[in-house]
């Protein structure tokens, strides 16, 4: 009887969900650890207009109190949908409340006020530290069952936000950005939008994430603190389905210690040269699928955070279970994107069928000594990538750091600085247990490079079945454990691979292939146990073996 009543209950389901109920048990296949089903959001009968509550459309009147009262009265009822129709929607800052879907529908644009007096100065996380900063255009702060659907258009206004720099844009733009108001640099060579931003810039950069500094500061340089579009706190059952979100002042859509999270089917886009103009920032969430989205941003598209330094690991909430599939980047600093600010720690995570065209890193590892926090079991496959100007798979643990330099004087990402010896810890971070399956990336710059830290290792990181064609090949700094299984590298500079200070490096089945003939270098007193290619190790003018390097090293 108890199975009976479980499949009719299943087939219920079904049919009230429809295609919905099928995407997210299709979502869930192939996935590499044990994922819990994530909670769907469901809403009450009562559907509202906004028109039903003052709502005026044209882009002329504010509708803020109308956004207000309508979720209000919505609320007292149980929830429901509040539609906005076809129209441009003129709006100050949107506070959603549990059991609401702010429905757009296609044909509305929200756009938010462009006056910076309707974002007040609140507490926030921002950049993975505790701070203060102006109100989002849309948030919810502990709300559980809310929803942002429809196929409208979201628009952050963002450009009277964002300093501007010359070079960034064409000499009509530019002439069109000055004519609006606004103040220049003393360079006359970048753009702020006031002098309450400018003196924020100016000022320090810790502004960014103030510290230490009083409200009356705060509020002189208030046009500085420029908020994320989106701004989720503590919510559980989040659904983010169909509209476009676009122009935002920082980070567009930032989840923060969240659960029970669907982001499907949204175009996010920011303007290319936007400071801050990440797609998605999750962070500290659990439970958590991204797919069928598409990305053009200014700065990371997909990125998984979880706090930054002893803000962080105070919090110690890691970002984990997390779903990301069926999704499209253009621009941005990286497609998919782990830290710097992860000092809570991610952890399984499955990445799948996406493609990257033209992002500057393909899929990007980056932290920092002082960060902490442990990113494991991480799992990406079936990657495709084009035209990526920096590394199609970039490890970098010394983001907004110094890096050493090689024994040939090849310099790495960052400053030259000396080798020293670091202890281990709690500000340590560890990256481990991260595998790559199907990368395959043509016209791009560098194919991968794994930079760990002395005191650290990036351990147990391996890349099967996938081909790269770019202009420099491989680079392996303190590591260990690194397999590259079935992998071909195309390339036309430089060497074959670098490996440096490394162990327990396994490319025996790498295939090499460039006009020169494919050469080697292994190098440091530290490195051991490196399996290279028969053609590599038995041609010695293939292979350059460190003098330091001790004997029977390479094999």
């Amino acid at each position: 009887m108890k199975k009976s009543f479980k499949m009719i209950g299943l087939a219920a389901a079904m049919m009230f969900s429809g295609q919905i109920y099928a995407q997210n048990l299709d979502i869930y296949k192939n996935i590499e650890f044990k994922m819990p089903q994530v909670a769907e959001t469901s809403f009450a009968a009562n559907t509202v207009s906004i028109t039903q509550y003052g709502g005026v459309a044209g882009g002329n009147v504010k509708n803020t109190e109308a956004f207000k009262k309508a979720i209000e009265d919505l609320s007292k009822k149980g929830g429901g949908k509040l539609v906005v129709p076809r129209g441009m929607w003129l709006t100050g800052p949107i506070e959603l409340k549990s059991n609401i879907n702010l429905h757009v529908e296609e044909g509305a644009f929200i756009i938010f006020s462009k006056d910076k007096n309707d974002y007040p100065l609140v507490d926030v996380s921002f950049e993975g530290l505790n701070t203060i900063r102006c109100q989002s255009p849309i948030s919810a702060r502990n709300a559980t069952n809310i929803a942002i659907t429809g196929k409208g258009v979201i628009d952050g206004s963002g450009d009277v936000w964002r300093a501007i720099k010359k070079g960034k844009v064409s000499e009509s733009e530019w002439k069109n950005i000055v004519k609006s108001g606004g103040i220049l640099s003393s360079d006359g060579k970048t753009w702020y939008p006031s002098e309450s931003y400018k003196k924020g810039f100016e000022s320090s950069s810790s502004f960014n994430v103030p510290d230490k500094i009083s409200k009356e500061e705060l509020k002189s340089v208030k046009d500085f603190l420029r908020p994320v579009m989106v701004s989720l706190i503590g919510c559980d059952k989040v659904l983010l389905d169909g509209p476009t979100f676009q122009n935002s002042p920082a980070w567009n859509l930032h989840p923060l210690m969240c659960s029970n999270v669907i982001l499907r089917n949204l175009t996010v886009r920011n303007p290319w040269f936007s400071q801050n103009g990440d797609g998605v920032d999750l962070e500290s969430c659990k439970n958590v699928l991204i797919y069928d989205n598409t990305f053009d941003v200014g700065d990371d598209a997909i990125c998984i955070k979880s706090g930054k330094n002893e803000d962080g690991r105070k919090r110690g909430m890691p970002t984990e279970n997390v779903i990301i599939k069926n999704n499209v980047v253009y621009h941005g600093h990286g497609g998919f994107v782990v830290g710097s600010e992860m000092s809570g720690g991610a952890r399984n995570i499955h990445v799948s069928d996406c493609t990257f065209i033209g992002t500057d890193i393909g899929l990007r590892f980056k932290t920092t000594r002082g960060r902490g926090g442990i990113v494991e079991n991480i799992y990406l496959k079936n990657i495709d990538m084009i035209n990526i100007p920096a590394q199609v798979i970039g490890f970098n643990m010394f983001y907004e750091g110094a890096s050493p330099v090689l024994e040939d004087g090849q310099k790495q990402e960052g400053n030259k600085a000396p080798e020293k010896v670091y202890p281990v810890t709690e500000e340590t971070p560890i990256f481990r247990n991260i595998f790559f399956k199907n990368i395959n990336a043509v016209n791009s710059d560098e194919a991968i490079t794994l930079f760990g830290l002395a005191e650290m290792n990036l351990k147990n990181i391996v890349i099967e079945d996938s081909q790269f064609e770019t202009k420099k090949a491989l680079t392996i700094v303190d590591a260990n454990g690194i397999q590259l299984k079935n992998v071909k590298l195309k390339y036309s500079e430089g060497t074959g691979a670098t490996i440096y200070n490394s162990k327990n490096i396994n490319l025996s089945t790498v295939k090499f292939e460039s006009a020169n003939k494919p050469f080697v270098k292994v190098l440091g007193n530290k490195t051991g146990a490196v399996l290279l290619p028969k053609e590599v190790t038995s041609d010695k003018n293939l292979l350059s073996i460190g003098t330091d390097v001790a004997k029977n090293v390479v094999k």
